[in-house]
């Protein structure tokens, strides 16, 4: 099996969302036993004030957990690049395929995956799209996300199919994850969307 990672975040001490990582760690897996992640991280006390990034990297048990203070990039300008051979449909911890699309990105913060004419994900995270009533995501993503998962299941955001074509119709978006959440995040207008 290839060795995967999650990325948690910690809040004041406390890991959040943690069903919805097991969920996909369990999926990801294909039917070994689950994680009980809450038994598994123990939170340093110099870890435990403000936004802390835990990573978990597993294959058939878990390898290694590690803690970092969490400083977010921000996303101001996305570009978009074709691969239409680009597959990251679970967490790989070899991110060097993702990376070499990134580097594409020429005075951009961060990329837009477009494969067969849809648009993904970004390189570090999943989409949201604005039309001026509803939030919607990519029905095919790259890779489905945990914040992306929750937000669908709340009935907060809808999955859709989302053309390249559609952009102009279209308000903005944001870039979601398990340490982006919507609400923290400004809207990137689309006239910020390179081809």
């Amino acid at each position: 099996m290839c060795r995967l990672f999650e990325t948690i975040r910690i809040e004041d001490g406390k890991p959040l969302h943690l069903y919805w990582h097991e969920e996909r760690m369990k999926r990801s897996m294909q039917g070994l036993p689950g994680i009980v992640l809450e038994r598994e991280i123990h939170v340093p006390d110099e870890f435990r004030t403000g936004t802390v990034r835990c990573k978990v990297v597993y294959d058939k048990e878990i390898i290694r957990i590690s803690f970092s203070n969490y400083e977010r990039r921000p996303v101001r300008s996305l570009r978009m690049i074709s691969s239409d051979a680009m597959d990251y449909h679970l967490k790989f911890y070899d991110r060097a395929e993702l990376e070499a699309l990134f580097e594409k990105r020429g005075d951009c913060d961060d990329i837009i995956i477009v494969r067969g004419g849809l648009i993904t994900d970004s390189c570090i995270a999943n989409l949201i799209f604005f039309d001026g009533l509803q939030w919607f995501t990519p029905l095919h993503p790259l890779l489905e996300g945990t914040c992306r998962a929750r937000l669908i299941a709340e009935g907060k955001l809808l999955a859709r199919d989302i053309r390249v074509d559609d952009l102009p119709h279209l308000l903005g978006c944001k870039l979601i994850n398990a340490m982006r959440a919507p609400e923290e995040q400004e809207m990137i207008p689309l006239n910020k969307v390179f081809s």
